[in-house]
Formats: C-alpha cells, sequence, structure tokens
C-alpha cells in the first residue's frame, strides 16, 4: 500500500493535474489517501510529482 500526501495547492495547476488529484482523492492540503501500488497509480503520482509526498506502507 502507498500513501499519498498533498503538500501543495493545486490552484494555478493544469487541468489534466486537478482531475488527476481529485482521482487519487485528494482535495485539500495535508489529506492523505491510502492506494494500492500499481503501475496505474504510479503513473498518477508521476505525473503529479510536484504537488504530492508518497510514503509505502
Amino acid at each position: 500500500m502507498i500513501k499519498i500526501k498533498q503538500i501543495k495547492s493545486k490552484i494555478a495547476c493544469k487541468p489534466d493535474q486537478v482531475k488527476t488529484l481529485e482521482a487519487l482523492g485528494l482535495r485539500k492540503i495535508n489529506q492523505v489517501k491510502e492506494h494500492a501500488d500499481t503501475p496505474v497509480i504510479r503513473g498518477m503520482i508521476y505525473k503529479v510529482r510536484h504537488l504530492v509526498e508518497v510514503t509505502e506502507s
């Protein structure tokens, strides 16, 4: 499992990055969601890597 925490705002981001954050379930700064470690989730994290912090659990 992977814990994903949003650490920066999505205000000045491109629309596709905002949609990616919402698809990950992140809507507020410091919100944490847990997802399975799959290639799809890893690709989504890569797209918004400058906005999130990832920890493996």
